[in-house]
């Protein structure tokens, strides 16, 4: 053989290993994309699956009837939020490795949203865990209305000093005690009110049923036998208990911590959420039309 053929043959060799290579190398980076964008699929589709977890365990806090439980749903609510946050930090140089520019501009569009969701989102969760109308609604139907009944079962078995005096002390008796009812059946609507104008025009009407249910008690000391008097001492003593009751409700009321997280939620961060989902959904469908085309 000449040695012009052997130049050629081995010039031939040279030629096949060295697209071999290149066939080989071209493999490896096809390959190596395609499993870079299998991963960005999965990252997103964790991304919607923690922010919807997020998102669920936030209204769970808000709507929670306990402390306890409001705290519960709010530390899970706080570990989507920590996941989402990990999962877009390992998405994104994913997507700008394989020079998805769309996506990660998606996914930009998602992170400042998801920045505002989640400072309304602390604020709400604050306020819910704090359940000062909960709180006030267990007062108003436990220690306000054991202290009510208290002070009716006192009033209501004082007897006259002279029995012509009777009706007159029946009606101071209905009196005190339906001044006292009033009071009560303002606690519901005040700790409802999320205005605070009508809440100030409840609470001057409490005052006013408050000195009435005082009035009448007083005037009673004069009208009863001796032997009832310590039932009245017994009844201001209730009288006292469930003033005392009332003012730390209508505290607990004015603060509306449950109402207003309750609105924050339903208003301004249904708008977020829905925008935070709406970039979501839209990177995902962005990542699901890629295909080999769109990794060369």
């Amino acid at each position: 053989m000449c040695r012009s053929e052997e130049a050629m043959k081995g010039a031939f060799r040279r030629i096949v290993v060295a697209t071999l290579a290149v066939s080989a190398g071209a493999a490896c980076h096809v390959g190596s994309s395609l499993e870079r964008l299998t991963e960005a699929r999965r990252l997103s589709a964790d991304l919607q699956v923690n922010f919807t977890k997020a998102t669920g365990a936030a209204s769970k806090a808000v709507m929670a009837d306990t402390d306890e439980a409001s705290a519960a749903f709010a530390r899970e609510a706080e570990q989507a939020k920590q996941a989402v946050d990990k999962e877009a930090g390992e998405l994104k140089p994913l997507l700008d490795g394989l020079g998805y520019s769309d996506e990660a501009g998606l996914l930009e569009v998602f992170l400042k949203r998801f920045g505002e969701y989640r400072a309304l989102d602390r604020t709400i969760l604050e306020l819910a865990v704090e359940n000062t109308n909960l709180k006030a609604q267990r007062l108003s139907f436990g220690p306000a209305g054991e202290a009510v009944d208290a002070f009716r079962e006192a009033v209501e078995g004082v007897v006259p000093l002279d029995p012509k005096d009777t009706w007159r002390v029946t009606a101071l008796v209905a009196t005190a005690v339906s001044n006292l009812r009033q009071i009560q059946v303002l606690q519901a609507p005040h700790i409802a009110e999320a205005d605070d104008a009508r809440m100030t025009r409840m609470e001057v009407q409490m005052q006013t049923s408050e000195a009435a249910a005082r009035s009448a008690l007083g005037t009673l000391g004069a009208l009863v036998q001796p032997a009832s008097r310590p039932r009245l001492t017994s009844a201001s003593a209730a009288l006292d208990r469930f003033i005392a009751v009332n003012a730390q409700i209508t505290a607990l009321s004015r603060r509306n911590t449950n109402v207003r997280s309750l609105a924050l939620s339903l208003n301004e961060k249904g708008k977020l959420t829905a925008a935070c989902e709406d970039s979501l959904r839209a990177l995902r469908d962005r990542l699901a039309a890629r295909g080999f085309a769109g990794t060369r």
